[in-house]
């Protein structure tokens, strides 16, 4: 088949996260297996037009809403006639795909955005966001097959009626073996896009709250983003700058050092898909501490198996000390979670994502 799909970004891209990393596994997946793919995204500095990658094709176009016009107009162009299924990556706002295509077109959903909106646009801007991700989208796609990441998700979007969904989970990104071993002293960490909604700030709080405890604490924050100066800021405020390393964005060998290292991952954020970071901490033997109400987190995190649920910030502080100051529940949670991390293979999320485009394909 020829694939081609819809994404505001791609993983080179500034903001590239979660979601970005899920779409060219999977992409690079399907090439494998012969299909033609592309995937069309927003243009960003330094990134050429056209890149091709892993077998499979990148078309970088517009910016971060012109790309929504880029898409359309590939969809009525040649190359959009051409295309045997079309993957619209809807995060948060869609590419309304529907308005120019009938068939061979699915709605790829990690989770809903009604919290990020709230928190990145307080005002008319966020009731606007919500409005078309929880009404707009559940009535032009309403023909539409979904696929989400998590059964959370799918809750969520059955919430907004959009019942013919299936859930694809994330498969675990492979890392090289750390270099380093487990850290003598305390050491938490953060992979993550620096965004508001991920909440880092309360994972910076655990720090202080924890540091006459623990005076050896460290926080590792893994990941990029256009919150990295508020987050700056906030370590300079606690006075944390011995106790805080942000590292920005890193090579997988570097990644896997760093979660090697750390006792813990922390994940403050409010609202996963499914948690792909929560994997690759896992993948290292690293177990981690996150929300129970984010969504996917729930699954991606099996509580007091691979890690602990908490339900607020006063939860989260406590679990954290509870692990640090218990090593072999820590080890424990940690086994579990790299034998589950083995589990979540690429390859039979590539083999559910390509049966929901054949069936897209010949309905």
């Amino acid at each position: 088949m020829r694939v081609l799909f819809l994404s505001w970004r791609d993983t080179t891209h500034p903001d590239g996260g979660g979601s970005e990393v899920y779409v060219e596994r999977i992409a690079a997946g399907l090439a494998a297996r012969g299909h033609d793919v592309t995937v069309l995204c927003a243009a960003h500095e330094g990134a050429a037009d056209v890149t091709v990658r892993d077998g499979f094709r990148i078309e970088r176009r517009g910016g971060r809403l012109t790309v929504y016009l880029h898409g359309l107009a590939a969809l009525l162009g040649r190359a959009g006639r051409r295309t045997d299924v079309v993957v619209d990556v809807v995060n948060g706002l869609p590419f309304a795909a529907p308005l120019v295509r009938r068939r061979g077109l699915v709605a790829l959903v990690h989770h809903l955005h009604r919290e990020q909106w709230r928190i990145i646009y307080p005002g008319t801007g966020g009731r606007v966001g919500w409005f078309v991700e929880s009404r707009v989208v559940p009535w032009l796609y309403r023909r539409v097959p979904f696929v989400t990441v998590s059964e959370a998700s799918r809750r969520d979007l059955a919430s907004l009626g959009v019942t013919r969904t299936t859930v694809v989970r994330n498969g675990t990104p492979p890392l090289p073996a750390p270099r380093l071993p487990r850290s003598p002293t305390p050491r938490l960490c953060v992979l993550s896009r620096l965004v508001p909604h991920k909440r880092i700030e309360q994972a910076i709080g655990v720090v202080d709250a924890l540091r006459e405890r623990y005076p050896d604490l460290v926080l590792d924050l893994v990941g990029d983003g256009w919150w990295a100066g508020d987050l700056d800021a906030e370590v300079e405020r606690r006075g944390l700058r011995d106790a805080v390393v942000r590292h920005g964005r890193v090579d997988e060998q570097t990644k896997a050092d760093v979660l090697g290292r750390a006792w813990l991952m922390v994940l403050p954020s409010v609202r996963e898909g499914w948690g792909i970071s929560v994997m690759e901490a896992a993948a290292a033997g690293t177990p981690t501490v996150a929300y129970a109400s984010a969504g996917g987190t729930g699954e991606s995190v099996v509580d007091g198996v691979t890690g602990v649920l908490v339900h607020d910030e006063a939860g989260l502080v406590a679990a954290v000390d509870e692990l640090l100051s218990d090593p072999e529940r820590r080890t424990r949670l940690g086994l579990a979670a790299r034998e589950r991390a083995a589990t979540f293979g690429w390859d039979e999320a590539v083999d559910a994502f390509e049966k929901a485009l054949v069936a897209a394909y010949s309905p």
